[in-house]
């Protein structure tokens, strides 16, 4: 039995088809709010890593990756244990969302207004609020508003009672959710993301966690895309920048003196969604600024591109006492990798399997693999399938199949 190996370069590859086209060229803490400047550090250690080479950012801590792959396109300590603000109250919408789906809360149900929640409105210092009044009910849907347009910590309290009875009760269903997304490095104390010494995440636990609210409950998504919500006699602006310019459909913002302000922003072109989560920045403005060039960078230098689908076939691979002389080997799904958009220079794509393949063969058998690898292209291995059954030969037939191998060397 041999090794049969195929170096495929990308130009020549006959199954790529045309790449996929892209878009062209606290809120907690001291001060859970973000309608003053912080007092956070200037950001600084070394550029992000990223597939094409260091990338300098003023965020402290980010990451970017591509919804549809999961490829990490920027990474800038994605791992270290950092504030996530307002960035938290992701999971408390994730949890409401989850509510109304199973039918436990409604978008018309109304929810009490608790002295707790009524305190962390207005009447704290530097706190986002809706502006709830204390002995009050408000509908969820104003709620899940004031939550996630205005960041409310209030509508945050309200929700969280609403749901487990209390803050702390809801902060465990938290961090049950943030164990079964596999966010390893989070703890949350709160619903709201107010600060805590064990109120911790990451910028990839972050992005995890946006990941799966885009996936699950795409339905809600409209809601962090409103530029601005009116409870009573206020109304208060989307702090998100990616919204207010018309660039990005979410997340959420946050800020701490902790922390700095920080973003998970997200934004879909072309049929492809970027997320993206910055934190540690020194202002709004520098918030906004970063936001928007790493966002048009992310579209810029990286591209969709699907190297074959689940039915193509990618090679005939010779069968050894078989009742077919060859075997259709095929991906078994669709492939698409994120890559830069310079791939088709340096990618380098192998077709590796045993050869011949012994009968029988049952369809979707693992026989090989596909391998990507080059310069700039991030590493992949894809199961090669059989794609048909080929049952063995009967006896007579495997007889002379080796009578042939041996006397004429086929």
């Amino acid at each position: 039995m041999n090794r049969r190996q195929l170096l495929l370069g990308a130009a020549a590859l006959p199954l790529l088809p045309a790449a996929v086209s892209a878009a062209p060229p606290h809120h907690a803490g001291h001060h859970h709010g973000e309608g003053k400047q912080g007092e956070a550090e200037a950001p600084t250690g070394s550029p992000a890593q990223t597939p094409i080479g260091p990338v300098d950012t003023a965020a402290k801590w980010a990451i970017i990756t591509d919804f549809n792959t999961r490829a990490v396109l920027l990474d800038k300590d994605a791992d270290a244990p950092m504030a996530p603000s307002s960035m938290t109250k992701m999971m408390t919408a994730y949890l409401v969302y989850s509510a109304l789906k199973s039918g436990k809360l409604r978008l018309s149900d109304e929810l009490p207004v608790s002295e707790k929640a009524w305190r962390m409105g207005w009447s704290m210092a530097k706190s986002s609020a809706m502006g709830v009044d204390i002995n009050t009910k408000i509908k969820v849907e104003d709620l899940i508003r004031g939550m996630v347009v205005v960041s409310g910590n209030d509508a945050c309290i309200v929700l969280a009672e609403g749901i487990a009875g209390s803050e702390q009760q809801f902060a465990e269903l938290m961090n049950a959710k943030a164990r079964e997304f596999g966010m390893t490095s989070t703890h949350f104390v709160n619903s709201s993301g107010w600060p805590d010494p064990g109120h911790v995440s990451t910028c990839r636990d972050l992005a995890t966690l946006a990941a799966r609210l885009i996936q699950d409950f795409p339905e809600y998504l409209h809601y962090d895309s409103e530029k601005s919500f009116k409870y009573g006699n206020i109304e208060q602006e989307n702090r998100n920048p990616l919204v207010q310019r018309g660039t990005g459909d979410g997340l959420k913002t946050g800020h701490t003196e902790e922390g700095g302000y920080g973003l998970v922003g997200t934004s879909q072109r072309d049929g492809r969604r970027v997320i993206m989560v910055l934190n540690g920045m020194t202002s709004m403005h520098q918030r906004a600024e970063e936001a928007e060039r790493l966002l048009d960078w992310a579209f810029r230098e990286f591209e969709d591109v699907k190297l074959f689908a689940a039915g193509d076939v990618v090679d005939q691979a010779p069968v050894w006492l078989g009742a077919s002389a060859t075997v259709p080997l095929v991906g078994g799904r669709d492939v698409v990798l994120t890559l830069p958009r310079s791939w088709r220079k340096n990618a380098k794509i192998s077709v590796q399997y045993d050869a011949p393949v012994r009968a029988p063969i049952a369809r979707g058998t693992t026989v090989g693999k596909i391998t990507v690898s080059g310069e700039g292209v991030p590493a992949m291995d894809v199961p090669l399938l059989a794609g048909a059954d080929v049952p063995r030969l009967g006896l007579p037939g495997r007889a002379m199949a080796v009578l042939s191998h041996y006397v004429m060397g086929s």
